[in-house]
């Protein structure tokens, strides 16, 4: 199974044998939470590692893929397992385990990359299920500070029946050290 995403909001689900599009209605008034902005009824990609669920900004999404082979990238950040070629473009992939101190454990054949924007390139997060797209108000979002410290990594969360949904803030993952040298390390690998 891979999902899809266009920056229109049209979402294309796709499995081997058939494709089906939903396109989301035109988001109305627009404001900004913890630094994205989040329309009335924002849409967020939901995404698992373990037993907890994480959410992407629909508008940062490109798509979910099957996992594929992913090379090693020497002198890397430890926070990026290696690249993947994505249709001639060098992606690197992002150990979302490390960053969340849950246990590491080597990406399987059923496991999913998530492609996803960042202000600065284009990442990969190496998660264990993409499970779709919700909407949320704002209203619905807690900031991390909120919940507990050390979670700036987050941009909120978000509380549900069954647990915690935990809104990922993808432009804050790498820290500014870790950015500088995985761009040094990614152009010294281009020919």
């Amino acid at each position: 199974m891979s999902i899809c995403v266009a920056k229109s909001a049209q979402l294309v689900y796709s499995t081997s044998d058939s494709v089906a599009r939903a396109t989301f209605p035109a988001r109305a008034g627009i404001f900004t939470y913890g630094g994205w902005s989040v329309s009335d009824s924002e849409q967020l990609v939901v995404f698992t590692l373990d037993e907890y669920r994480y959410a992407l900004p629909l508008s940062s999404v490109e798509r979910g893929v099957r996992m594929v082979e992913i090379t090693p990238l020497p002198k890397a950040p430890p926070i990026v397992l290696g690249v993947i070629n994505l249709a001639g473009l060098i992606v690197p992939v992002l150990d979302v385990r490390t960053r969340f101190a849950l246990p590491a454990r080597r990406p399987g054949i059923g496991d999913q990359l998530l492609i996803a924007r960042t202000q600065r390139r284009t990442v990969a997060l190496a998660v264990d299920a993409v499970e779709g797209v919700v909407p949320r108000s704002p209203e619905e979002v807690v900031a991390p500070p909120a919940i507990a410290p050390g979670l700036e990594y987050l941009a909120g969360v978000i509380k549900l029946a069954d647990g915690m949904l935990f809104i990922h803030d993808l432009d804050r993952f790498l820290s500014l050290d870790e950015e500088q040298q995985l761009a040094a390390v990614i152009d010294n690998e281009r020919p």
